[in-house]
């Protein structure tokens, strides 16, 4: 049993609860009062754009789903209350056992006990979209599906995406340990092709030179071994251009 104690404090929190609710639903009534005004006085809506348009659909209703959610938690305080002054509150409506004060200290306008609170459980009927709505193929970006489209394995969204996105292991196909292994593309040092290279340069433009792949960087470095310009031997060097040269037509 509730001791006087616990009582007092159950009842300043659900009076302070009230309190907070109250002004939260009175500043909401305000906000829509104000946005009902001025649609009242606004003659045409025609200049607006459709995005603020929606944008304030958007918010118009997220205010009034609020609200009821506000008046809804207000009632369920003022019931509390009301059985608080009866002289039954602490007490399940439905099996008439002593509800633990842990439990009411978490939730001071609970009516029921742990046994027979209402069920919240998830539904287990999936959306029909999913039916439809597929992952993107073999975890990557470039193509949608197998027969479709060109696979381009390192585009534009694989390159931010590799610094981190809002997917997570639930949105790929397959079983993964951490979120490193999301993506099976990779890109390393910013190059998107195997054979590649770039100038580059620091803040100041004192450090001016060349970045290559790692593929590149081997492909020369196993030409200038064997001492030719290109694996099928030396390119031909002319001492004049055909284009240029007024002597050759």
């Amino acid at each position: 049993m509730l001791t006087e104690q616990q009582l007092n404090t159950l009842k300043n929190m659900l009076l302070e609860e009230k309190h907070n609710l109250q002004g939260t639903i009175d500043a909401e009534d305000g906000i829509l009062e104000q946005e009902s005004e001025k649609e009242n006085t606004e003659l045409s809506a025609y200049d607006n754009h459709p995005a603020d348009l929606g944008t304030e659909l958007f918010e118009r209703e997220k205010d009034m789903a609020l609200s009821v959610h506000e008046e809804d938690q207000l009632g369920k305080v003022e019931a509390a209350l009301s059985l608080m002054a009866k002289g039954n509150y602490g007490k399940c409506e439905l099996c008439g056992k002593e509800i633990p004060y842990e439990r009411l200290e978490a939730i001071p306008y609970a009516t029921t006990c742990m046994e027979h609170t209402p069920d919240s459980s998830r539904a287990e009927d999936r959306p029909v979209e999913e039916e439809y709505l597929k992952p993107a193929f073999d975890n990557s970006f470039a193509g949608r599906h197998k027969e479709e489209g060109i696979r381009d394995y390192h585009d534009s969204f694989q390159e931010a995406a590799k610094y981190g996105t809002s997917e997570t292991p639930s949105d790929f196909e397959g079983d993964y340990e951490s979120y490193g292994e999301l993506y099976r593309d990779k890109i390393s040092d910013g190059f998107t092709e195997e054979y590649e290279m770039f100038t580059g340069n620091d803040m100041k433009a004192d450090d001016v030179r060349v970045f290559q792949t790692e593929k590149e960087r081997e492909y020369t470095e196993e030409l200038e071994e064997e001492g030719t310009d290109a694996p099928f031997g030396d390119l031909p060097y002319h001492q004049t251009d055909g284009y240029v040269d007024k002597n050759k037509r």
